[in-house]
């Protein structure tokens, strides 16, 4: 659930703004639409989010919908995020483009700068999703092609969850499982300890009274291995 928080705002220009091409728009991505960026004071939790005012004249003109994916520029920078569409000006006025708190900090810029919105492109790996929400296996770039889409915010909620249920009611082999956690591993930062062997202990979580990772962590360590762990109870 999102948090709305008390921001500052100047006044919003009461005329619909010109709608412009972009010139950083890329070939066969649609004319991008600028406006004027404001940051929206709304805790969004690491999800990217785009507000439109829905009598907004890029609104109107580009056929946005609501929960799609667009693409916001800005001095250079571009993110992919989540479209919602407000009717109230206190929020988002018709000549602003607003951002949530993570897309603001993303894109670097100033209240009232220049940013464009456009439509964004479909994810590659959609084709790989329809196949596995079909029942097929999906191979190791399968996976890595969804999982960097997934870190990209290409997908939506809806095509998330679709992946998350297929991976579920069709269940993945031992292969498929590895081509998963390596695409996970292959699309985030990796530390590299210099040493070797790096061993872990895992817990499932969720078992009331399991403290075993205060135990085993410890004598591990002891015994001279390198036993990362995140858990500060550990």
């Amino acid at each position: 659930m999102t948090q709305l928080k008390k921001s500052r705002r100047a006044a919003s220009p009461q005329s619909a703004p010109a709608i412009t091409p972009c010139a950083d728009a890329e070939p066969g991505a649609g004319a991008a639409l600028k406006l004027v960026l404001r940051r929206v004071a709304i805790d969004t939790y690491r999800e990217n989010v785009a507000y439109l005012h829905r009598d907004c004249a890029v609104y109107r003109a580009e056929g946005f919908q609501a929960l799609s994916k667009v693409e916001v520029r800005a001095n250079g920078k571009r993110i992919l995020a989540t479209l919602n569409v407000v009717d109230d000006e206190r929020i988002v006025g018709c000549a602003e483009l607003g951002v949530s708190e993570d897309a603001f900090d993303l894109l670097g810029v100033a209240d009232g700068h220049p940013a464009s919105i456009s439509q964004a492109e479909p994810a590659s790996s959609i084709p790989a999703l329809h196949r596995k929400i079909a029942g097929e296996r999906l191979d190791r770039d399968d996976f890595r092609a969804i999982v960097r889409d997934i870190a990209e915010h290409r997908y939506s909620k809806i095509e998330l969850t679709a992946f998350v249920v297929a991976c579920n009611q069709g269940e993945l082999d031992r292969e498929e499982v590895y081509y998963l956690t390596d695409a996970m591993v292959a699309s985030g930062r990796r530390l590299d300890w210099r040493e070797r062997p790096v061993v872990d202990k895992h817990c499932i979580g969720g078992i009331p009274g399991n403290r075993t990772s205060m135990l085993v962590v410890p004598i591990v360590a002891a015994h001279g291995m390198l036993c990362p762990k995140t858990s500060s109870r550990a």
